[in-house]
């Protein structure tokens, strides 16, 4: 075939006569280029047919065909954008439901809002995040000046009395006393939570790709209802624990196949955009909630509220169609025959327009048996799962070193009394996460999705560095009067730094995924998908794992991640680049999604990488050397000519 190269973004060629990972013998005949392409396909009965490639380029035969984004897609995206409200209700709920509140004995008749002896911790502790690609906005602990509380004999009491931060007269933690001795339990409903989502990216995602996204999205939704509105009538925190499990499982579900389905639905020119409205839509849920907390004043009623919404996902089974994309990536041309000739019903469009012969493609190929594929068929390929543990890795170090910044913005030792409110703590991060998303859209328009993950990931290493070794040597400068140093210049510069690394590492956490979604084939993308997710929700887990430990090891912790960010700078030089490409349809497709260099070459300048002809696949996918596919023997594997 035909190579393409877009000078503004990455460059893929066509892969070669293979169908889902399956590919011909080396004796297969060559595909023609696509102007010269056949009428008739080989009979889908000879074994290692390929079938036409107008229904494998989707994005240029079928979507075109379809109308583009018309009037119908349109509504399905918007479909796709309300529930986006609903998450980021129960998203961060934890922040109202487990809040740690002011405590005073009863016996000791201190007076509401004085502090007493018997009030160890008057802190804000808010949970971690449940859905990602929103705002990672973990408020950590205040650590108590002393030492765990239960140590403290300001517990040695029967009965306490409560003052909640967070809008609500009452919570998990008031209702259930879990102070002093039991204040262990609410990291373990935090931890819950974030233990179901990762477990539900990582199997749901396998489900979706395999029986379709429509009908995991169905289940998720009818289990939601059920383990939400359960989690309302718990008789103690065991239980509460327990049942949050099993409602994160199903919002990753809920979440991991609206946002597949939003990315399947869009041309390429629209794919950011539209994931960036629903990105938006969230983040006013997270402005509206503390309004709702107040309304409902008891955390039953606010969890009954937050879920009760999810009823009208019920309704989408009728009104929703299974991805048209991922029904033609599998070969079921039966099923897509049909959503095809409603889509161009309601679309209004005429089949007469159809001058590459979408429709009369799609007939011949009615009797193929459908191919689906699992994740697993990643680890035989060569280039695909590098891409995908980059993007892994990326993710991970994005959400887990968001808590290191969100820690050390809320350190007691800086002095700013107004964070120690809990609303200006919760604004606060929903500012710097709204600030964050709205930078995305002109960086990643301008540098592409490389482009402005490199940046983003240079800004959180730089802000982990300089905060690590800058404020380490300001503070040395601090003891000694002579040099002018105040602890004020300490902590403002921990300040600016804090917030310039949530900024980034926001941004890091939200490409990653994007990006997971644009290079990862069809047929397995929801795994892909789920399994940068679940990456990024074992960096969420590091929170609760802190307050744990009462932040122990936190410095350490810091460290770490800094280094991952070092390691990651590097690491995304090696992935291509996604914008204004076609999402690849199949394994193969995505195994040829090949880079282009940040700095393009020189004319007369001889890359020093091996032709394709020279590059034999060890993968398994191929037993050959990669002929047929239309690629000439001076193009190299970065889409760049030689000469």
């Amino acid at each position: 075939m035909a190579t393409e190269q877009d000078p503004e973004s990455g460059w893929m060629r066509e892969p070669e006569a293979e169908e889902n990972g399956s590919v011909l013998p080396a004796s297969s005949v060559t595909v023609p280029p696509s102007d010269e392409l056949p009428t008739a396909p080989a009979s889908p009965a000879q074994p290692g047919s390929r079938y036409s490639h107008l229904l494998v380029d989707y994005d240029g035969s079928v979507l075109p065909f379809l109308g583009g984004l018309g009037t119908y897609q349109r509504r399905l995206v918007l479909l796709t954008w309300i529930p986006a409200l609903f998450l980021a209700f129960s998203q961060f709920s934890d922040f109202f439901m487990l809040d740690q509140p002011d405590k005073w004995c009863k016996a000791n008749g201190s007076l509401p809002g004085r502090k007493s002896p018997l009030h160890p911790e008057n802190d804000s502790s808010p949970a971690p995040e449940v859905m990602l690609l929103l705002p990672p906005t973990q408020l950590p602990i205040t650590p108590s000046p002393g030492t765990f509380p239960h140590n403290n004999d300001s517990c040695l009491c029967h009965e306490w009395t409560y003052q909640i931060h967070a809008g609500l007269v009452q919570n998990v933690v008031s209702k259930w006393d879990l102070v002093c001795d039991s204040s262990w339990k609410v990291h373990i409903a935090k931890f819950s939570l974030v233990v179901g989502l990762i477990f539900g990216y990582l199997i749901t995602g396998c489900i979706a790709d395999w029986i379709g996204r429509r009908l995991v999205l169905l289940f998720s939704v009818i289990f939601n209802l059920i383990f939400g509105l359960s989690v309302a009538l718990s008789v103690n925190v065991t239980m509460f624990s327990t049942l949050r499990f099993f409602e994160g499982f199903c919002l990753a579900g809920i979440f991991l196949c609206l946002y597949a389905l939003r990315i399947e639905l869009c041309p390429p020119g629209h794919r950011f955009m539209i994931t960036m409205v629903a990105s938006f839509i969230g983040m006013a849920g997270q402005f509206l909630l503390p309004g709702l907390a107040a309304l409902c004043r008891d955390w039953q009623i606010l969890q009954a509220v937050i879920i009760c919404p999810f009823i009208l996902m019920l309704s989408y089974w009728y009104i929703f169609p299974e991805s048209l994309r991922w029904l033609m990536a599998t070969m079921q041309f039966d099923a897509s025959k049909k959503q095809i000739l409603q889509t161009i019903h309601k679309n209004r469009v005429n089949t007469e327009s159809d001058i590459k012969g979408v429709m009369p493609e799609l007939e011949r190929e009615l009797t193929r048996r459908s191919k689906k594929v699992c994740i697993v068929k990643v680890v035989g390929t060569r280039n695909l799962w590098k891409n995908i543990l980059v993007l892994c890795v990326n993710s991970l170090t994005g959400y887990g070193i968001h808590h290191c910044f969100a820690k050390s913005l809320m350190d007691p030792e800086v002095n700013m009394n107004m964070m120690h409110n809990f609303y200006a703590n919760y604004f606060a991060m929903a500012g710097i996460t709204l600030a964050s998303c709205l930078a995305m859209c002109p960086v990643v328009g301008f540098l592409g999705r490389r482009g402005g993950l490199l940046l983003f990931m240079i800004l959180t290493a730089l802000a982990s560095l300089l905060q690590l070794g800058l404020l380490n040597l300001i503070g040395k400068y601090t003891l000694r009067p002579e040099t002018g140093m105040s602890e004020t210049v300490k902590n403002k510069f921990s300040i600016i730094f804090s917030i310039i690394g949530m900024f980034s590492s926001h941004a890091v956490g939200s490409l990653s995924v994007f990006f997971c979604a644009e290079i990862t084939p069809t047929v397995i993308r929801c795994g892909g998908l789920g399994l940068v997710l679940a990456s990024a929700g074992f960096g969420m887990l590091t929170a609760p794992i802190m307050e744990l430990h009462n932040q122990k090891g936190y410095f350490l912790h810091h460290v770490i991640f800094a280094c991952c960010t070092l390691i990651c700078i590097i690491c995304i030089l090696l992935l291509p680049e996604s914008k204004n490409q076609s999402l690849p349809e199949n394994i193969p497709h995505g195994e040829h999604y090949t880079r282009q260099p940040l700095l393009p070459h020189k004319k007369g300048e001889q890359p020093l990488l091996l032709t394709n002809s020279e590059l034999k696949d060890y993968s398994g996918l191929h037993d050959s050397v990669a002929m047929g596919d239309g690629v000439s023997e001076n193009t190299t594997v970065n889409g760049i000519k030689s000469t």
